[in-house]
Formats: C-alpha cells, structure tokens, sequence
C-alpha cells in the first residue's frame, strides 16, 4: 500500500516539474522573441554610421556664438598702412653735434601700422579708426578671400576718431547697423579684428566674446579727441582690434572698437576694459564723411577758461566747486560778440551740466561750423544765457 501511495505522489511530482520546465522554456522563447524585435525595430534604436556621429557632435556643438562668427566673419578686414612723419634726431639739438653735422632739420620716415575695419556696403565702402588709417598715405585691405587691395580715403575726423574707406569691389558680404541706443547692459559683445596682424596669418578675423559693461561712458583722450558715448565690454579688444565691429547676438554692429585699458604704462594687452564706439555716432560722422569728405570745425571760440577750485568757489560765493571761470577773451572773437566777459562763470552748455573743464571742452571740440553754443553762466551772482554761433576761419 505504502508502495503505490509513493508511486502515485511520484507521478504527479513529475508532472509538476515538467508543467514549470515547459512553462519556462516557452517563456524564454516568447521573451527571447520579443526582446529580438524589440532591439531589432528601428524606429526604437537608430543604428548610426560613424559619420553620422560625427555630424551630430558637430551640429552640438553649434550655438548662438557660432552663428553669428559664421554671418559677420566675411565682412571684416585686415587693414595695413604706410604714413610718413617728420622725425628729429635729438642729438641734433646739442650744439656740440650742430658744430660738426650742421643745421639739420627733420627728416622723413615711413612709419607702417594695422588695425582693423569692417565692409558696410556691397560697392566697398569700409569703416575704421581715424588713428589707424586718418594720416596714412598708402592703405592696403586684406579680404578673407587672401586678396589685397589698395583702398582710397574718403574722409575722416580725429575729433570723433571715425575714418571711412572705400575699396573698388562689387558684391561685398557687408554688415547691418543695430541702434546703439536700445544697447542693454550684460547683453552678449562679440569684438572682430586684426590683433596683433593675426588677420595676416589665415586671412580671418579673430573673435572675442563677453558682456556690454556700460553705455554712454566718456573717457578721457588726448589732444582733440572726444571719446563719448562709448560702449564698455569686457571682450578683450588688443593692439590691433581698433576699427573693428563690437556686434550683438544678432550680427548687427553695436560699436567700433576703438580704445583699450591697460592698467599702466608697461602693459599694452587687454585686462577686461575695452571701449567702443557706439554706432549710432560713427553712423553720423559717416554720413557727413561720404557727403563732404570732412567735418568742418575750423573755428576759435575766442575765451580762455579755468576749472572753479575750493579757492574761487569761496571768492566768488559758490555753493559748489563747479564749473568753469572765464580768464580772457579775445578782442573782437566768437565769446566778446556774444557778450561773454572775463570772470564770467559758466555752469552749463546746450542744456548740459559744466562741472569741470573736460565737459566743456568736450562740447566745444565736437562742435561743427554753423552750431550754436548756447552758455549758461553766473554773473555778478546772477544766472543768464549767452548764445555763441561758430563761425568759421
């Protein structure tokens, strides 16, 4: 008895077994089957070719910086100038040296310099510094394409530092203007240029990128320079990068680069404080250029002046020291028919502070032929306005 009991739970233990053996043998198939057409569908896992990688790395590896190197790139050039300057040994000064060589006066040198510019037109006409190419007599514009041209100077005018060249060319890839008076601070600066004659090596511009850091900044210059509302970016801008375009991310020009801080006398690389000048004021100057091939400001406003100091404040009964004092004035001149007088104050200009001597004469030395001075001064305690015409020589 105890025999077919055995026997009996024998024969359904196996059935159990061979029930789970086949369940899992076709559960491996069914699964094996739909994991094959799983990993074999297409439309789940493409199957990329090398090439196809590589495309996709690439196009990654594009953004908004890129697009607008690949628009702009075209339109800058390499500019390469010859100016000859009148030179003085300082040996010749000595009379111990005038004893043996003689009087000898000055003598000429060609002095050869770069920067940079950027086409606007498709018939030629290029943008740059007056400091890069104002004086040259010889101008030479490289291209992308590697050729060399000899371009012709239009116009230009060391006040504003603003020169405009022309190429004889046709079909140029040429750049649009933004209006730099909407420019907004932190918003991308992307500087094109010639940096040290980089151009020369592969015939492409060099690219920086960084931020708009201020706007309507003046900076002090030399001579008659005045350098105002100007565009500050910490792109880096070098020897060399003057004349070219500061362009927003759109590719549109927002400036030319045009002045650099270096921080000390023995340095002459970019530490992050570069300045450009806004467009909507190089459009101007341009405009006046290509019509008349100069600005006229051949004019003498016929006064002296002198900043107001702790000492003439107190004299004179001033709340601030502020302003400038008037110190002559030149008989019959521009100020004396106007009614200005010596010890006259003045304390604004065209609707504009006078706090110092520099925004006087800032005004003054970017003034036209033809422009009305309108001056506002203390006199005798009093305030009043005398209005000036430039007239010219």
């Amino acid at each position: 008895m105890e025999n077919v009991l055995n026997h009996k739970s024998y024969k359904k233990n196996f059935v159990v077994v061979l029930v789970i053996v086949v369940t899992l043998i076709v559960s491996m198939i069914a699964g094996g089957f739909l994991i094959g057409k799983y990993f074999s569908n297409e439309k789940n896992v493409p199957v990329l070719s090398k090439e196809q990688l590589n495309e996709n790395v690439s196009e990654d590896r594009k953004n908004a910086i890129t697009s607008v190197v690949s628009k702009v790139s075209d339109a800058i050039v390499g500019i390469n100038v010859e100016e000859v300057r009148e030179v003085r040994n300082p040996f010749y000064d000595d009379p111990f040296f005038r004893q043996f060589f003689g009087d000898i006066g000055p003598q000429k040198q060609v002095v050869r310099g770069l920067g940079s510019g950027f086409i606007i037109s498709p018939d030629g006409y290029i943008l740059t510094n007056d400091h890069v190419a104002g004086n040259a007599t010889k101008i030479s514009v490289t291209l992308t394409t590697g050729e060399t041209v000899q371009a012709e100077l239009i116009g230009s005018d060391q006040v504003s530092d603003v020169a405009l060249l022309k190429i004889d060319k046709k079909n140029l890839p040429f750049l649009e203007f933004a209006n730099s008076d909407n420019v907004l601070i932190g918003e991308w600066a992307i500087a094109f240029g010639n940096p040290f004659g980089l151009f020369e090596i592969n015939d492409k511009p060099t690219v920086t990128v960084g931020v708009v850091s201020a706007t309507n900044m003046s900076v002090t210059a030399e001579g008659r320079r005045v350098y105002k509302d100007m565009i500050q970016t910490d792109a880096s801008i070098n020897s060399g990068n003057s004349g070219g375009p500061l362009v927003d991310i759109e590719g549109k020009v927002i400036g030319m680069n045009t002045i650099i801080y270096t921080g000390g006398s023995f340095s002459s690389g970019s530490i992050g404080v570069g300045f450009a000048i806004s467009i909507n004021r190089v459009v101007n100057i341009m405009n006046e250029l290509k019509a008349k091939g100069s600005i006229d400001r051949n004019f003498n406003v016929g006064f002296n002046i002198q900043p107001v100091d702790e000492r003439i404040a107190q004299y004179y009964e001033l709340e601030k020291a502020e302003g400038v004092i008037v110190t002559q004035i030149l008989r019959g001149g521009l100020a004396d028919r106007a009614g200005l007088k010596p010890e006259d104050i003045i304390i604004g200009v065209n609707g504009k502070p006078v706090r110092n001597q520099q925004d006087l004469v800032y005004v003054i030395n970017d003034s036209r032929v033809g422009d009305v001075l309108i001056l506002k001064i203390l006199r005798d305690g009093d305030e009043r306005e005398i209005e000036m015409t430039l007239e010219g020589q």
